[in-house]
């Protein structure tokens, strides 16, 4: 039973409409349990109950939820004084499509947010905050757990935040307790692990997927193994230092809604396997000459007397400052100690008392 988003009802109010509409329906002897759940946007009852009564005999289902249902549901809207379902707007408490971006200042930010943040959690297999964001980032979002060093990281805290169009964050954070669904590290930690398991059925498929589009390209480059992998439903979300070099590969697999950091598929797979299969045209020629004049100033400054045998002994070795570029960092899929344990917490219910 769904109610409009102003109507706030105790559990008694709650179970008295329940038994209303059971009663309604033809249900109100038999046993019942009304589950109340706060995991969308608008309240709602779960009512679970059985149609075999005490004699063993059945109650028919047939067309139940077509006549005794949608007219019990008009009689309660009007006896208990509630807001007609034909009056409200739908749209006010449905969840979302995730397709739409979060933009700050065209929307308010906790309920903008909130939308993202429950769907994905919801749908998508993930196991580590970094893996978490790489999604929640398609969307302007970003799950911050703080530096080393910070306030937050200390105190096992986790704030989220909208991003702009360049991945900046912007406006006020929103704390994880202030949501009503608790997306704390502490209610994370329980994902990781349940999601370590059941993301296994997109393994196999992200891997055939890369594997396919790797071998079937001429003269590879990043971006064109990005736009074909698109085309499978896969988005490779990549992550580069101030420079513009690439030390991290995610892969987000829409199909199985699993997401795995890339060196979790195999070392081939992480940011140094695919970079030495694929070239990043993605890195621009100002960083890579902005690179080339930082590293030929580095070794001037250490090697004043033998710059010309160091530059002919690194031609003869094979090594260069332009093949420095593309040797990427180290794919490092860290994830606090702390998120790696989860206790499930279950969702508490109340009897009718029949």
């Amino acid at each position: 039973m769904n109610f409009d988003p102003s109507e706030k009802f105790d559990k008694e109010k709650l179970a008295e409409i329940s038994k209303a509409y059971l009663k309604g329906i033809g249900f109100e002897k038999q046993p019942a349990l009304v589950y109340e759940h706060r995991d969308a946007g608008h309240p709602h009852v779960h009512i679970v109950t059985t149609n075999i009564q005490a004699d063993g005999s059945r109650i028919s289902l047939h067309n139940l939820g077509r006549n005794q249902s949608e007219k019990t549901r008009k009689e309660i809207e009007i006896g208990f004084g509630l807001v007609k379902a034909q009056e409200r707007n739908a749209q006010e408490f449905r969840i979302q499509p995730v397709s739409i971006k979060v933009e700050y200042g065209k929307m308010e930010t906790k309920k903008a947010i909130s939308n993202v943040l429950s769907r994905i959690i919801k749908d998508y297999k993930f196991t580590t905050i970094g893996e978490l964001n790489a999604v929640l980032n398609l969307y302007n979002v970003a799950a911050d757990i703080g530096s080393p060093e910070s306030k937050i990281r200390k105190n096992k805290g986790i704030l989220y935040r909208v991003l702009d169009k360049a991945g900046n964050k912007v406006g006020v954070p929103i704390k994880a307790s202030d949501f009503h669904f608790k997306p704390t590290q502490q209610n994370l930690q329980k994902l990781f692990v349940e999601n370590e398991v059941t993301r296994q059925i997109g393994h196999r498929n992200i891997k055939n997927s890369i594997s396919l589009v790797m071998y079937g390209q001429k003269n590879p480059t990043l971006p064109g193994l990005s736009k074909n992998l698109r085309r499978d439903g896969i988005d490779m979300v990549l992550r580069r230092n101030e420079q513009g070099a690439l030390y991290g590969i995610t892969f987000i697999d829409h199909r199985s809604k699993a997401v795995f950091n890339g060196s979790a598929l195999g070392k081939e797979f992480g940011a140094k396997g695919i970079t030495e299969w694929c070239r990043d045209t993605d890195l621009s020629l100002h960083q890579q000459r902005s690179q080339m004049i930082g590293k030929n100033a580095e070794q001037a400054e250490n090697q004043q007397n033998t710059q010309q045998a160091s530059s002919v002994g690194q031609i003869k070795n094979g090594r260069t400052a332009v093949d420095a570029l593309f040797s990427p960092l180290q794919d490092n899929g860290y994830t606090p100690q702390e998120l790696r344990k989860p206790k499930k917490k279950k969702q508490r219910g109340f009897s009718l008392g029949f």
